[in-house]
């Protein structure tokens, strides 16, 4: 060495001796994504020749079959059954979910085309601060917000379905139905007990404004009949009640509500049923 600390010459191994031979050999990793990739492209493979889940590809893009066979490897599906239900924003599929439990898979679609109507709900919601107008994380972001949304109306007391798990654009939750298929929704049935119904109803109503939240879109299309119990469904839209449109939303609640039920020969306001749930009666 010299008195710098340089290497002398002298000392030096044979120039280009400090580079190692570069191993071309397959490493473990390697095997182990091929074989990841070879089993999501099988996975891809089986959902598209099914058919019952031949839909087109804005439902089911590669992103979404990614998502989807990530719930399969975390044990959340295990095996996929047919259409519940179509819309413009998502489509809900059946699948088995572990311990044999049905569950039910809400896929999104990343172009929806509502994506307008999703941005005016997120819009001034505190928790999502910042998502900018990129339509992607806006629909993502409506993902996460509907499981966040459910799991706080079934803590507070509320029957929704109950969620399980969420990957990117789709989200897994509890099935409403039975063998002869999905639970019906109040617009669907003869309504034997009014009374009881409105009550069950509006006692929703005043616990999710308790626990900070408005469902946004209440009516009797998204309140179901489920082994003796009412359930909400649809809280994707639910704003909290520091949403600068919560009032408005929870005032369109409370008239469509009012309304179903005054149909049915109760003498109900949507004033009254507003007062019961802000507690202002």
């Amino acid at each position: 060495m010299t008195e710098h600390g340089l290497l002398d010459t002298d000392e030096a191994d044979i120039p280009g001796d400090e580079f190692e031979e570069v191993d071309l050999e397959d490493t473990a990793a390697d095997e182990a994504g091929r074989v990841a990739d070879r089993e999501l492209n099988e996975f891809r493979e089986r959902i598209k020749d099914t058919e019952q889940f031949k839909v087109e590809a804005s439902v089911f893009d590669d992103a979404t079959y990614a998502a989807l066979y990530k719930l399969v490897q975390d044990g959340h599906i295990v095996a996929f059954g047919g259409p519940i239900s179509t819309g413009k924003e998502a489509n809900v599929y059946t699948a088995l979910g572990p311990d044999e439990t049905e569950v039910a898979v809400k896929v999104y679609r990343i172009n929806a085309s509502d994506f307008t109507d999703m941005r005016g709900y997120l819009d001034g919601d505190p928790r999502f601060r910042g998502i900018g107008s990129d339509k992607k994380k806006v629909v993502l972001a409506w993902v996460r917000k509907e499981f966040a949304n459910l799991e706080r109306a079934r803590q507070a007391g509320v029957r929704v379905p109950d969620p399980t798990a969420v990957q990117r654009n789709v989200l897994v939750m509890e099935y409403l139905g039975t063998e002869a298929g999905r639970a019906k929704r109040l617009s669907e049935v003869d309504i034997e007990n009014p009374e009881t119904a409105f009550e069950v109803v509006r006692e929703y109503m005043r616990r999710l404004r308790d626990a900070g939240l408005v469902h946004g879109d209440l009516s009797e299309y998204n309140v179901v009949f489920h082994e003796g119990q009412l359930v909400v469904l649809d809280l994707g839209q639910a704003v909290t009640v520091h949403h600068p449109n919560a009032r408005e939303f929870l005032e369109r609640d409370c008239e469509n509500v009012a309304a179903f039920f005054g149909r049915q020969g109760l003498d109900v306001t949507a004033a009254d049923l507003l007062g019961f749930v802000t507690g202002d009666e």
